[in-house]
């Protein structure tokens, strides 16, 4: 009887042993803009596996802007995309693409316009009678409206200059421009740029105003949601272990982001990450949990994505987001 026992936990240990290990799903992940520190979360979070043990096979390509990058997760393209979730709901809104915001990354927003210290621009209303350069079509100038009121600034009386983005903050720190619209979390290695020529860049966020938005987050299509959900599920709690080990370890996520993307300097990677993580990790995300929302703030997020691109402020933004597949 013994011996008929052992025989048969061997073969059965054989037998599960001959048997294939799971496949990982091979899913694509489209970032919103080209890798910086920003994105030092999702490249650290692959190479060290919080997909992988999640059955995900996680690769990342950079983004051409969060309205490309909802096109492509429409199209099939790619599976997931890092998006602003005003082009999210934009898009929902507009042509009624299926897609959805699923986890929100940042609690805020990190527009901001920034300025040389040697200008003697302290805050929005020394603005009046600038030159503030921008790109056609940029969120900051759509927004700015309103940030402009909370500020009690004139709008009509700054002068609008458009530009190519690659050349703004040479503009800016040449002085040619008053202000320049950037994210607050690319400060740190734009200011070492300025430091060189010997200026200071400072920051005039737009939250300081009480413009409190939501921003970046993650977003699939109804089909993935509907078809596959534990993919979902799983692709989130491995978002969720990525963000949190990154925040507690920065840099050792840089110096695993920048083995992966050589042109990123890993001070200017832990600049942009230390940032970052200010606007993932704070008391708004500790008071609704990571990846969740607020819904007055969401709606008042919608109320500025309306009123900046002439949509209808009456449509049910809720159908722009399904958050209930977050651990």
């Amino acid at each position: 009887m013994m011996r008929l026992g052992i025989a048969a936990g061997l073969f059965a240990l054989a037998a599960s042993a001959a048997q294939p290990a799971r496949a990982q799903d091979r899913v694509l992940l489209q970032l919103d803009w080209i890798p910086t520190g920003e994105h030092a979360a999702y490249f650290s979070g692959a190479v060290r596996g919080a997909w992988r043990e999640q059955g995900i096979d996680l690769q990342l390509t950079r983004g051409y802007g969060s309205g490309d990058t909802v096109n492509k997760v429409a199209a099939g393209t790619a599976a997931f995309g890092v998006a602003d979730i005003s082009a999210v709901m934009a898009a929902r809104a507009r042509q009624n693409t299926p897609v959805r915001a699923i986890m929100q990354v940042y609690t805020h927003s990190p527009h901001s316009l920034f300025v040389l210290r040697s200008s003697g621009i302290t805050n929005f209303r020394g603005l009046e009678g600038r030159r503030i350069g921008i790109t056609p079509g940029n969120s900051h100038r759509l927004y700015f409206p309103e940030v402009a009121r909370r500020a009690g600034t004139n709008p009509d009386r700054i002068q609008w200059v458009n530009t190519d983005a690659s050349a703004m903050a040479a503009l800016l720190i040449s002085r040619r421009l008053d202000a320049a619209p950037f994210f607050a979390i690319h400060h740190y290695y734009q200011n070492k740029a300025a430091q060189r020529a010997g200026e200071e860049i400072v920051v005039l966020p737009f939250v300081e105003t009480g413009f409190a938005i939501y921003a970046t987050t993650l977003m699939t299509t109804d089909e993935v949601i509907q078809r596959n959900p534990d993919l979902v599920r799983r692709f989130l709690r491995g978002a969720a272990t990525a963000f949190t080990w990154a925040n507690e370890n920065q840099e050792q996520a840089c110096r695993a982001h920048v083995q992966r993307n050589p042109e990123v300097e890993l001070d200017d990677c832990q600049g942009s990450l230390r940032a970052t993580m200010s606007y993932v990790f704070n008391e708004h995300q500790r008071q609704t949990g990571l990846g969740r929302q607020d819904a007055a703030r969401l709606r008042f997020t919608w109320e500025q994505v309306a009123a900046s691109q002439q949509l209808d402020a009456n449509w049910n933004y809720a159908q722009s987001v399904d958050l209930s597949l977050l651990p």
